[in-house]
């Protein structure tokens, strides 16, 4: 997932550089035993990692650098710069680290640390690296008797591997009806659709990676029931297992059309939708699609590299504009339209045919395949028939758990309160829900950890459009524009009441990621807010 050159660049770290060639607070991109290296002065210490960001190996040298932590200039993954830990998502896997020894005036790295080495390195549990292979105990000391984890996607991928990181050894089941997850849902409709990622990019980890990690994945099983008094779960296979915490992270369902014909239409959800719209869309067919979400549009980019000829049926005046604003909509539509794409904008689809769409006119698109990709709804009806508390998506507290103790939800059903705007919010995006599964993990452990971290996604349109949001806003007041969006190179902020909440950049992305370390400065000065979800005994 990297377009990346592996070629090295930049200084010899092994022969060294000046020290006065770097002041406190640089970052430095070399290489060093063949690898690419950072090296980094934080203020009176050094520090060498790797220079490519594990998640999509991105240049970690155009990053920044916050106290002694680094922070992805892609995705806003962060890392500790003591011993390479991720220790913020999207990146799951560690960086390299390396020795650095100042001598004369001349620093150098001296060696790659092996993994003894880290671990002696690891002051903190927070910010530890992910063991290589985990000592399992069955009736664990510490944390609860076992934990299970209904969905394996991003919340529930990263909540079981934070367990491990915090040294938590007990038993952890993942439980999923989607045989192929955990795997990297943001690039089904992008490079995977598009043809420019292969198959075995997607998964999050081999499976040798879980069995290295004690971690059981029960693919293919759905849960039926959830026993809040008895702990237990009662699973589609007639079995049942016992947990002491359980995290709920089902995610959310496509939004499905109930009209004339809709039995054609595909949905982009799941790696097997992907696969279905592969397999049927040929390059030179005509392909619609319905809705211009995000996922639409991206589906509408990828099924136009493959060779499609591409239309888009969507209700609003202009793409993205409820989201974005006219002048990042105009531009999306824009850009979408000089690759050949058909707007058909203020109508919807009232009828599928064997080879055309009907619109509400009664106009007619040709079409030999339709994909749909009009919203999503939070899968609540585990928690719902648990008698958790319900309020559009699973209500949870600012430490993500539920109203009945030792249950907790993550990702996009859970509705929790926005420590920035003051709101309870429901997010659907991929970074927010590995981010509350790593919260949740250090809950389950004794933690009292409030999520409030800034929501971030990203959107890709062709090679032309990197689009990076960051912080949360419905509406606005008014909106400031930093730059050109004709020329692709623009920030714009969205304001409330004269005070900037959210920004959306067009490749942009250091000062996305300068943004959001504003805004997250912001919300220390602000007092905690009470706890809004008070969890009682089952």
């Amino acid at each position: 997932m990297s377009g990346q050159s592996d070629e090295l660049t930049g200084p010899d770290l092994e022969a060294g550089i000046d020290a006065s060639s770097l002041a406190p607070g640089q970052l430095m991109a070399g290489h060093a035993f063949g690898e690419p290296v950072l090296l980094v002065h934080a203020q009176v210490n050094w520090f060498a990692v790797g220079a490519k960001c594990t998640h999509y190996s991105a240049p970690l040298d155009q990053g920044l650098l916050v106290g002694e932590t680094l922070r992805c200039p892609w995705h806003h993954a962060c890392f500790e710069l003591h011993n390479g830990a991720a220790s913020h998502a999207p990146a799951l896997n560690d960086l390299p680290s390396y020795d650095v020894v100042v001598e004369n005036n001349r620093v150098r790295v001296l060696r790659k640390r092996d993994h003894g080495q880290l671990r002696k390195r690891s002051l903190t549990t927070r910010g530890s690296r992910l063991p290589d292979r985990v000592i399992y105990e069955p009736n664990p000391v510490n944390g609860p008797e076992s934990v299970v984890i209904i969905g394996a996607g991003a919340a529930g991928n990263a909540c079981a591997e934070m367990l491990r990181r915090e040294a938590y050894r007990g038993p952890i089941t993942m439980i999923d009806p989607d045989p192929d997850a955990p795997y990297d849902r943001p690039n089904l409709s992008k490079d995977f659709l598009a043809g420019n990622a292969p198959e075995e990019w997607l998964p999050l980890h081999p499976h040798d990676f879980y069995e290295a990690q004690h971690i059981e994945i029960l693919s293919g099983v759905a849960v039926d029931k959830v026993d809040t008094k008895a702990r237990t779960i009662q699973l589609s296979d007639g079995s049942s297992r016992r947990y002491g915490c359980l995290l709920i992270a089902t995610g959310a369902t496509p939004v499905r059309l109930s009209i004339q014909g809709a039995e054609r239409i595909l949905y982009m959800r799941t790696l097997r939708d992907c696969r279905t719209i592969i397999e049927r869309a040929k390059p030179g067919q005509k392909a619609v699609v319905v809705g211009a979400s995000f996922i639409g549009l991206e589906v509408a980019a990828s099924l136009t590299t493959r060779g499609l000829r591409v239309d888009v049926v969507a209700p609003e005046a202009l793409p993205l504009e409820r989201v974005l604003g006219k002048e990042l909509g105009t531009l999306i539509k824009k850009v979408h339209e000089d690759k050949g794409v058909t707007f058909h904008l203020g109508h919807s689809v009232s009828a599928i045919h064997e080879k055309s769409v009907e619109l509400d006119d009664f106009s007619r698109i040709d079409a030999d395949i339709v994909i749909a990709g009009i919203g999503v709804r939070p899968n609540v009806k585990v928690g719902e028939d648990a008698g958790l508390t319900i309020d559009h998506g699973i209500a949870v507290s600012e430490f993500l758990e539920t109203s009945v103790k030792g249950i907790f939800a993550a990702g996009d059903v859970a509705r929790y309160p926005d420590a920035y705007s003051e709101q309870r919010i429901r997010i659907e995006h991929w970074v927010v829900a590995e981010r509350q599964g790593q919260v949740v993990a250090r809950n389950m452990l004794g933690h009292r950890d409030r999520f409030d971290d800034i929501p971030f996604f990203w959107s890709a349109h062709y090679d032309a459009v990197q689009i990076g949001y960051t912080g949360h806003v419905e509406r606005w007041d008014s909106t400031v524009v930093d730059g050109s969006v004709e020329k692709l190179d623009c920030a714009v902020s969205y304001l409330v009441g004269g005070k900037r909440l959210a920004m959306a950049t067009i490749n942009r992305d250091r000062q996305n990621l300068e943004t959001e370390l504003e805004l997250a400065r912001a919300l220390l000065l602000q007092p905690p807010p009470p706890v809004s979800v008070e969890a009682q005994e089952a």
